[in-house]
């Protein structure tokens, strides 16, 4: 490290949460500077206040570690760069649903429709990340959907969104390791090796990355992000060559590329497919608040979580809206092979543009990038669930042992415990463990908490704005404010509220029990753990002018850091315009 950097102010007050049999305020701050020898010079912040009636309190600890100069913090570290959380997010928008799944919404629906679902979607993405970016940068708490919810509304709404989280990313850790297992099948016949072999090879990988340190993690995920990226960038090159007729043939008795295939019907299947394909639409994004998880572990929230933010809206329209626009414009939508109902390799829609182009080893490509993208949606699911956990634990709703940190930042019985269910749930999988039909029920009720999640935070926000204005503070203090505030909240409940609610339509005609039950399972879960919490810790729905916004504020500001970014190599510099 530098000198300069060694000089540089920091003013952190890093936030968790823990039980505690006493109600007691101490109040100070938190003033550490980092000077040339690396010492500091620092006094406690800490705050305890009851919330909601119960025998829960907010606890503030001085958490920041600085690796270069020795010194290790009480619990998480902030070890994360800004190109760490860049690609975090972006990992969190790019997977399996989009290689192997996005051409069946153009064999549904019609290229027209497909853009239309995925455009109001992406809408409603960006809508709440710029919700979460404006919390996330006034108060970086790890675990921050569920803390959110539990400092902002109602501690029973925290413990309902924490442990619905984790449940979701553990069951989600399960399906990345079926799918690897598959992929590798491609290469390796699973008479040759049985999948099971290489599913406990990744999650052995995975969960050894995330035990070393959180910068471990975010360096792995930049990598792998980094190779999806450039998969789409690279398609989306080769979709246009190929649409301007630079490159590929034109098959015999096919309408030519470009305008006379999408023509074809772009608005196939009318209102019922639309509605069907806006709900697929909304699984692809699935991830996408990963950048709030991983805030409180990095380094100038500040500045570098509006970045990631702001990045948010030309992920989508280049990672989504030119995707579906290419397929589309390469591919009829009545193509058999387009609906991809296997998942195979050789159907997915990548695949295809790349023969048709003429790259012959197009399924050899795409295979090695849903790999990629499969291992960073199971490192990325093994993070998030692990800080769910962990802040769950620091709440006093889960085992005090799980708030264990070691000296590296991480919390290891959470990661393991992770882990572990996210084996076993493989395990049932196996078509030996009752034919797969427990995992088929573990997926349906992890399917849509992610809705649920995004409900949590569009909610939460409008509980902050709401407490931030009670409390007669200014907006001008905030460093990051949502301009979409309130439509972008509001309308991100409205659409995920008609995901729940709607996306069992097809069980009622005919109605069918399994299918209904498959498709709402999540709805009487979610209850049961809020109303559940709540009668029995006697919780109650916080005060706007006694909401906590002051435990957990971070001020950082890295002098040098702009410099330093002036300086970067031309690839770092043509990655940063990428992402």
């Amino acid at each position: 490290m530098s000198t300069s950097r060694r000089q540089s102010r920091d003013v952190i007050q890093m936030d968790s949460f823990h039980s505690s049999p006493a109600s007691s305020i101490r109040k100070g701050s938190n003033l550490r500077n980092l000077s040339a020898d690396g010492s500091d010079d620092s006094t406690t912040y800490s705050r305890q206040e009851p919330l909601g009636g119960g025998s829960k309190y907010l606890h503030d600890d001085s958490d920041l570690s600085n690796e270069t100069d020795g010194q290790v913090g009480k619990g998480l570290q902030r070890n994360l760069e800004a190109r760490h959380l860049t690609m975090i997010s972006l990992g969190g928008t790019i997977g399996t649903g989009l290689f192997l799944a996005s051409g069946s919404s153009i064999a549904t629906a019609g290229p027209g429709f497909s853009q239309v679902a995925y455009s109001l979607i992406g809408s409603m993405v960006y809508c709440f990340m710029s919700s979460l970016g404006e919390m996330t940068t006034y108060l970086p708490i790890t675990g921050s959907i569920n803390a959110y919810g539990t400092r902002f509304f109602d501690p029973a709404l925290g413990f309902m969104l924490g442990w619905v989280y984790w449940f979701s990313w553990s069951v989600t850790l399960a399906t990345e390791l079926v799918a690897s297992s598959l992929i590798i099948s491609y290469w390796v016949p699973a008479t040759q090796c049985p999948g099971w072999v290489w599913a406990l090879v990744f999650i052995i990988v995975l969960t050894s990355l995330n035990l070393t340190s959180v910068k471990a993690y975010g360096e792995t995920e930049y990598w792998l992000s980094l190779i999806k990226v450039l998969a789409v960038f690279v398609f989306v090159i080769v979709g246009f060559l190929y649409i301007g007729g630079a490159i590929g043939t034109h098959i015999p008795g096919e309408p030519k590329p470009g305008r006379e295939i999408f023509d074809i019907d772009p608005f196939h299947g009318g209102f019922v497919a639309l509605f069907s394909i806006f709900l697929n639409a909304g699984f692809s994004f699935q991830g996408a608040e990963l950048v709030g998880i991983a805030a409180g572990e990095t380094k100038n929230p500040r500045k570098n979580v509006p970045r990631a933010i702001r990045q948010v809206f030309w992920r989508i329209l280049m990672f989504y809206v030119l995707t579906i626009l290419i397929i589309g414009m390469t591919i009829p939508y009545d193509d058999p092979l387009l609906a991809n109902q296997d998942g195979s390799i050789e159907s997915s829609p990548f695949t295809r543009v790349f023969l048709r182009a003429g790259i012959s080893i197009g399924g050899d490509i795409m295979n090695a990038v849903i790999l990629v993208a499969v291992l960073s949606a199971g490192n990325s699911g093994l993070y998030a669930s692990s800080r769910a956990l962990h802040t769950l634990s620091q709440e006093g709703n889960a085992p005090k042992f799980f708030g264990y940190v070691n000296r590296y930042g991480v919390p290891v019985y959470c990661v393991m415990a992770t882990a572990l269910v996210g084996c076993l749930a493989f395990i049932v999988s196996l078509p030996q463990i009752g034919q797969g039909q427990a995992y088929d029920w573990l997926l349906a009720l992890a399917s849509t908490t992610g809705f649920v999640a995004w409900l949590g935070i569009a909610f939460s926000h409008i509980r902050f704005r709401m407490a931030y204005k009670a409390q007669g503070r200014s907006l001008d203090d905030l460093p990051f404010v949502s301009k979409l505030y309130p439509f972008g909240p509001i309308y991100t409940i409205v659409i995920c509220l008609v995901i729940l609610l709607g996306q069992g339509y097809t069980a009622f005609a005919p109605f069918s029990i399994k299918m209904f039950l498959s498709a709402y399972v999540t709805l009487p879960f979610i209850a049961i753990l809020y109303f559940g919490n709540k009668f029995w810790c006697k919780t109650k729905i916080l005060k706007l002018v006694d909401v906590d916004l002051d435990t957990g504020r971070s001020f950082v500001e890295y002098d040098d850091e702009e410099e330093a970014e002036g300086k970067l190599s031309w690839w770092r510099r043509f990655v940063n315009f990428l992402c």
